[in-house]
């Protein structure tokens, strides 16, 4: 093929790119995910035709046009942005517990958890209204466990505590990532969120018994001080993968790949304050959570679970509370690349 023919023939590309470039240079442009998909279709063929253009010494000018086309593409694809404190404060305390706080899949998700948690527990505590409920629901054998496994509760060395508060980061968030991820589905989501519930709100119950002893208060002991942190990120990593769920079955007549791309984002800010709950009821179990009554007494333990419980309600309902007609908006990525 013939140079000229050549250029003429990959010529209506190389101006494609340079329009999306220009788009992308524009003020305020947002991409859809389609059009995105097509700027890295097109990057990558101007790629190869310079690499081309370079081995078979096309004319100086059409390799200079392809290196200054292809730098262009690429900071546009790779442009990073120095950090923003007063953009992220306002992502963080305003633009995030407000989308939470509208969110109808987190208030789903969280009434369906929470419900069927305190429904649970009280089913398993009060024996005379579901006689053998916790029994049925756990198991014997996983009563006795959690039994035995607190009956010798007591103080573990304190370079001990680093560690276990790093596996509660993974075990924690292992209840919560199976939610999320089977969310995505919806319907095995709500099971597994649903079984989730209902198995914890029945061994909480079953060991705040009068009954058992020291094992009971052992098990409140523990337990207090992270709860609300904990249990609440499992309801939060719920809400966001319903989202993500609802968005690929339910596009509100969009494209398809365009609603699932708004709403995974619309998800991460749920995830990540799902993740920040999960890291800070760690640090509690590991540290203040595996302390006795003569070093921490549970009245201390009380307070730390009202504190973090009035943590959360100014997080998500003063700070979370719509103001001025806001509307929730899904977080933007940096650059040109913004979904429309």
């Amino acid at each position: 093929m013939k140079v000229a023919e050549l250029i003429e023939k990959r010529q209506e590309m190389w101006s494609e790119l340079e329009s999306l470039c220009q788009i992308a240079d524009s003020p305020g442009s947002r991409f859809s995910a389609g059009h995105v998909a097509r700027f890295a279709s097109l990057y990558r063929a101007a790629c190869a035709d310079l690499a081309l253009a370079e081995s078979y010494q096309l004319p100086p000018a059409t390799v200079e046009y392809l290196q200054s086309l292809v730098a262009r593409a690429h900071n546009q694809l790779y442009r990073t942005r120095s950090f923003q404190w007063r953009i992220w404060g306002k992502r963080i305390f305003e633009d995030t517990p407000r989308l939470i706080f509208t969110d109808p899949c987190v208030h789903f998700a969280t009434v369906v958890f929470w419900g069927l948690f305190l429904v649970s527990g009280f089913l398993a505590y009060n024996k005379q209204v579901w006689p053998g409920f916790a029994e049925t629901v756990v198991g014997i054998d996983g009563l006795e466990q959690v039994k035995e496994m607190y009956e010798g509760f007591g103080d573990r060395p304190a370079g001990a505590n680093p560690f276990m508060a790093g596996f509660y980061v993974f075990n924690n968030a292992s209840i919560g990532l199976s939610c999320f991820v089977m969310m995505l589905f919806i319907l095995p989501g709500m099971v597994t969120l649903c079984f989730n519930a209902v198995l914890l709100g029945a061994t909480f119950g079953y060991m705040f018994r009068p009954e058992m002893g020291d094992a009971g208060v052992n098990f409140r002991n523990f337990v207090t001080a992270h709860g609300p942190f904990e249990l609440t990120a499992i309801a939060l990593a719920a809400g966001a993968g319903l989202r993500i769920g609802l968005g690929w079955l339910w596009t509100k007549g969009i494209a398809r790949g365009d609603s699932l791309v708004k709403a995974a984002r619309e998800a991460l800010p749920i995830v990540m304050t799902a993740v920040v709950f999960f890291c800070l009821a760690a640090m509690i179990e590991g540290f203040v959570s595996p302390t006795t009554e003569q070093y921490l007494p549970w009245v201390f333990k009380g307070m730390v679970a009202w504190i973090s419980c009035a943590v959360m309600m100014f997080y998500f309902v003063v700070l979370g509370y719509p103001r001025d007609g806001f509307a929730p908006e899904s977080p933007k990525r940096s650059g040109g690349f913004d979904e429309a």
